[in-house]
């Protein structure tokens, strides 16, 4: 398969992507919800002219993806308007909708044309029965199906978000099989992260992770769509290891993000954030200099730090490259710089002797 140009992009000056979670308003109920949405928009919620000015402080960082997330952000009456504007400022517009009777009556087209560049669709469950459970409402599967060949008829760049948890993991050939049938542009699989609503009891093992992690990094070799993790940095070490068993490259080439280094996240009241799933306050953008937070915040400056990383993440050789999910070392141990919880791999400079983590 052929893959686009690798962008180039200095992570210490701009965040490769940006997520702004422009409501929390959202008429599901998924057991994973980071942002544990509710019914309606919260009052703090900023308006349309403080939105139009994020995204003009958005501009100045110029992060080649911008990611209208939620809740639902169909939620929002000025969505098309705030699409628009972005549009005009130049940003790439994703926009990452709950598959609801409200996203089945937008015109698609018109969100192209506003300026909604890509879309993602969460599938988390092979099966009508698994998937409808997971999100809490009935006929959520069928809804995101209908939605994503939508989005596919009108144009739009197309990813499917999967969550791994310790139910799913014994779906993960059906995915598969679906995800060949669906033929996404991209397939991300993201990988539990205890926040929000999302709770410890959910998490596989590091195990369970690891051969799920062979899994993909073969399939990815083998459809004409992309694979990525999302809170799973340590498939790219996987994807690599998989390659030279095969004395080749690995399907896709990585951008070395991770929470806080080439990643922003702006919740629903202007709170900046290193990502949406991690959770510390750096700063509000209805008073702080967005790209000032970004570039000089110490929080930020050290999680772009690769030798900052504690345990045997900072002595693995495939930490400037993965690093792992310092969301998950967070929500599970109380430090962001912790080893990766869900990672197997013992790296080749830790001692025989450190003890291998399971869960």
């Amino acid at each position: 398969m052929k893959h686009p140009h690798r962008i180039q992009i200095d992570l210490n000056e701009r965040p490769f992507i940006l997520f702004w979670e422009v409501t929390r308003a959202c008429p599901l109920a998924c057991k994973h919800c980071r942002a544990a949405a509710q019914p309606r928009p919260s009052p703090g919620e900023l308006n349309t002219e403080e939105g139009k000015k994020l995204l003009q402080d958005i501009a100045e960082l110029r992060p080649p993806m911008l990611v209208l997330t939620g809740g639902d952000p169909m939620m929002r009456r000025d969505l098309h308007e705030l699409i628009a504007h972005a549009a005009a400022l130049g940003l790439r517009v994703a926009l990452s909708p709950a598959a609801t009777p409200l996203l089945l009556q937008a015109d698609f087209a018109a969100l192209k044309s506003a300026g909604v560049h890509s879309m993602s669709l969460s599938l988390d469950g092979a099966r009508r029965e698994t998937h409808d459970a997971f999100r809490g409402v009935p006929h959520t599967f069928d809804r995101t199906i209908q939605a994503a060949r939508m989005a596919k008829e009108a144009g739009i760049h197309l990813q499917i978000n999967t969550t791994i948890t310790k139910s799913t993991l014994s779906e993960l050939q059906d995915f598969h099989h679906l995800m060949k049938e669906l033929k996404p542009d991209m397939w991300s699989v993201f990988l539990l992260v205890p926040t929000g609503r999302a709770s410890l009891d959910q998490m596989p093992s590091a195990a369970e992770v690891e051969q799920a992690w062979h899994e993909l990094a073969r399939l990815s070799k083998e459809v004409d769509f992309g694979v990525k993790t999302t809170e799973g940095h340590h498939y790219r070490r996987v994807a690599i290891q998989e390659a030279a068993k095969r004395g080749g490259a690995p399907a896709r080439q990585a951008v070395p993000t991770r929470d806080g280094k080439g990643v922003l996240f702006i919740s629903h009241t202007g709170s900046i954030q290193p990502s949406g799933f991690l959770p510390i306050a750096l700063g509000d953008v209805r008073k702080d200099n967005l790209a000032e937070i970004y570039r000089t915040h110490p929080l930020m400056i050290r999680l772009r730090d690769d030798d900052a990383l504690r345990g045997k993440c900072g002595r693995c050789e495939f930490r400037h490259l993965c690093g792992g999910s310092r969301a998950r070392a967070y929500g599970m141990t109380g430090d962001p710089f912790a080893a990766e919880p869900l990672c197997s791999y013992i790296p080749k400079a830790a001692p025989h002797s450190e003890p291998l983590q399971t869960s």
